[in-house]
């Protein structure tokens, strides 16, 4: 999550500035239930009216002031969240897209898709959640202490039990959502992967009358998937109810021992109710810190699925050797004694292939399935590296070619025909984007 949260220094003017609204905010909601004692001890029991005004006045100065702070932080924050958001989408898919096809193969095209949409969405919801609680919470607890503990201390003791009781419980619950988040995520990418291969196999699936076999797949993840979201949203259920029980329970207990104060002299009707109103307030600061307990386990393991993507070392470095000069009969490829293994593969796909092609020649590959044919293409245009020996274009090692210089030294017709949205004359401009129509024309003719 650390090494995520470095995409937050283009916006930290927008941080700043949503802390120091919320530290506003905070502290006029802390100054309200002293107020509220003054305005009681001194305005209604001690029937003193300029009291009550003066109180008052301040009171709705207060309560204004951290209302405007509110809003204003709620409307910078969200900018910043949003911000954040596209930035780390953008630095996903850019990522992905400069991936070799062995990085590519360890994930899949499932998960990719679900760690650039699902898992950024949940990271950006953390981010905007810490923005408005991180100094809220934590400060109006701490600081709902303090004065309670300068209003009574004895009385105050209650409220540190509480706390403490509700910080334990929210630990625990915290250890066993993590658990449980990362486990939905897995399954949610197993869900997109079933998915993505009923649709793009959709035409093999009716051609071998294989429905109701591909609906079984489907509904069996989709039911994983529904038994883990349901145990992971039970646990989540337990969190706002028991909340809600604590502080009804901790209301009672201070109602009970401020009244037995109150009777012993000790503690003044005022000072209960600000005494109240701050039970009120520390406890509502627990309850979103448990907000920020539930989405961060579920953060935590986007962030560090994200972050599998992005530590991905880059696809070896571009060469800056000058591009031989262009040959117009075409590009010369050789192999040299050329070695090459999958990772994990328990036999090599190619095992010292040598071969030349001069420019301007025609080399045919024939071979059967898993001969090694698309290999050898592949690693002419180094979608992999040679285990062993070398692939030289037009005389040198494709190793130190530019990446872009030697993708446009050669042209290649994949297995499978794919075409992007938009129109024909669009596609056929991803390998040229300054073709004319005649030279376009002339490409589908030929």
């Amino acid at each position: 999550m650390r090494s995520l949260l470095r995409l937050l220094k283009p916006y930290f003017g927008g941080v700043a500035l949503t802390l120091g609204l919320i530290l506003a905010q905070t502290l006029a909601e802390l100054g309200l239930p002293t107020l509220m004692a003054g305005l009681i001890d001194r305005g209604v029991l001690g029937k003193d009216p300029s009291a009550i005004v003066s109180a008052g006045l301040s009171m709705l100065t207060l309560a204004a002031g951290g209302a405007l702070a509110s809003i204003a932080a709620a409307w910078v924050s969200s900018r910043v969240a949003a911000g954040y958001g596209r930035d780390l989408r953008s630095a996903v898919f850019r990522k992905t897209t400069g991936l070799t096809v062995t990085q590519f193969g360890r994930f899949g095209a499932a998960t990719l898709i679900t760690r650039t949409t699902n898992d950024v969405t949940q990271v950006q919801g953390f981010v905007i959640l810490t923005l408005r609680m991180l100094v809220s919470a934590p400060l109006m607890a701490v600081g709902g202490l303090v004065l309670a503990f300068t209003l009574d201390a004895h009385l105050a003791l209650v409220l540190l039990v509480a706390v403490a009781v509700l910080a334990l419980a929210m630990t625990l619950l915290a250890r066993k959502a993590v658990v449980l988040f990362e486990t939905l995520q897995r399954k949610l990418d197993r869900l997109n992967l079933v998915l993505r291969e009923s649709l793009t196999g959709v035409r093999v699936i009716r051609a071998f009358d294989r429905q109701d076999f591909d609906a079984s797949r489907f509904q069996d993840a989709n039911l994983d998937l529904t038994s883990v979201a349901l145990k992971t949203q039970k646990l989540m259920a337990f969190v706002m109810p028991g909340m809600m029980l604590a502080m009804s329970l901790t209301s009672v207990a201070l109602v009970w021992f401020g009244g037995l104060r109150i009777e012993a002299g000790t503690l003044q009707v005022g000072g209960l109710m600000a005494f109240l109103q701050y039970a009120v307030q520390i406890l509502f600061s627990l309850m979103m810190l448990s907000m920020l307990f539930v989405f961060l386990p579920r953060a935590a393991v986007s962030a560090r699925r994200i972050q599998e993507v992005l530590g991905l070392p880059d696809s070896g470095s571009d060469s800056s050797a000058a591009e031989p000069p262009v040959d117009p009969r075409g590009a010369s490829i050789e192999f040299r004694h050329v070695t090459f293994r999958y990772p994990g593969a328990e036999q090599s796909a190619l095992d010292d292939v040598s071969f030349a092609a001069p420019a301007g020649t025609t080399l045919a590959l024939i071979g059967g399935t898993g001969s090694g044919k698309t290999t050898i293409v592949q690693l002419i245009a180094r979608f992999h590296d040679t285990t062993e020996g070398t692939v030289l274009v037009d005389g040198l090692d494709v190793r130190q070619w530019p990446r872009a210089a030697l993708r446009r030294r050669l042209g290649l017709s994949p297995q499978k025909a794919r075409l992007f949205a938009g129109t024909v004359a669009e596609n056929l401009r991803w390998g040229d984007p300054q073709a004319t129509e005649d030279t376009m024309r002339s490409t589908l003719q030929t």
